[in-house]
């Protein structure tokens, strides 16, 4: 299952995921994974969270991040949740696009029985109802 947290910059949304994301460990019997462009929660997390810095894998758009997902996915069957740090950050804002990758996700997600949770930093009104059925 894909969930969305959407919003405009400063509206709190690292915070919720983060909030989340520790959330989950605490109660999660299997792994947790942080995907982020750059290290800047890395002090936020617990040790047993595993984060990804994408700026190390040179993701360009929406196809490589779904295949990157899907590499992490099939490495550890034992994942349990995912969480992206805005994804319009890590690649762009082509909402098109987007809504084909969330789809993607969504079905990779369930799966492999794993709930990822991403960000999409816009304001809720101009998303499109293919990223909007996730909120």
């Amino acid at each position: 299952m894909v969930k969305v947290i959407i919003g405009e910059k400063g509206t709190g949304k690292t915070a919720k995921l983060i909030d989340g994301v520790n959330a989950a460990e605490a109660a999660s019997d299997g792994s947790i994974v942080f995907i982020n462009k750059g290290d800047r929660h890395i002090f936020d997390l617990t040790h047993r969270v595993r984060i990804v810095d994408t700026c190390e894998y040179a993701i360009s758009n929406y196809d490589e991040f779904y295949g990157f997902v899907c590499g992490i996915l099939s490495q550890n069957y034992d994942i349990k949740h995912i969480f992206v740090d805005s994804i319009t950050k890590i690649v762009n804002m082509d909402m098109d696009a987007l809504t084909v990758c969330l789809d993607r996700l969504n079905a990779i997600s369930d799966n492999a029985g794993a709930e990822i949770m991403v960000i999409v930093s816009m304001k809720e009104t101009d998303a499109p109802e293919g990223v909007k059925k996730y909120i």
